[in-house]
């Protein structure tokens, strides 16, 4: 869902009372766990938690006007969303997410790529959410960004010379 907001207590505030309670838990448990370098903001129209052009200054290669997103937190229409960046670049991560996931919740998780959806608000394992702030650093997630980064860059510079030879 969309809401027309400026930060994220506005973004809050427009929330349905029962999505409220659970934001504001999940951003409490961001706040608190999250390592410190990162930053909350509101990023692409929900609560971001992004490392800042303060200690990241390149920004994000798509947009470098935008800081490095790492976790962003939405109410959508039918789910609580958290988009965890970290998740989707770490194998090993995700792995250990996969692995535990059961251990605090009996739902079937429902996950994309970086995004872990909660459409029942009663089956959220904050705990676990919680350890999951505390397994990477703003210096790790950079590093891990850029080898990722470089990959695709190598990926496109090469499909670029064999367009060009083909062409």
């Amino acid at each position: 869902m969309k809401y027309k907001a400026s930060t994220p207590d506005e973004y809050i505030a427009q929330l349905p009372q029962e999505r409220k309670e659970v934001i504001e838990k999940l951003r409490s448990i961001m706040l608190t766990n999250l390592p410190k370098g990162f930053s909350e903001q509101l990023s692409y129209g929900m609560l971001g938690y992004v490392v800042p052009h303060e200690l990241y200054p390149a920004g994000y290669h798509v947009q470098p006007e935008l800081p490095l997103p790492f976790i962003n937190l939405a109410s959508q229409k039918n789910y609580i969303a958290l988009y965890h960046s970290g998740i989707y670049a770490d194998t090993t991560l995700m792995n250990w997410f996969k692995g535990e996931y059961p251990k605090y919740c009996k739902r079937k998780l429902d996950m994309g790529k970086s995004c872990i959806r909660f459409k029942s608000m009663d089956d959220i394992p904050y705990s676990l959410i919680e350890e999951l702030c505390t397994k990477m650093t703003v210096q790790q997630w950079v590093d891990l960004y850029e080898s990722n980064i470089k990959k695709v860059d190598r990926y496109e510079k090469k499909s670029n010379r064999a367009r060009w030879f083909f062409l």
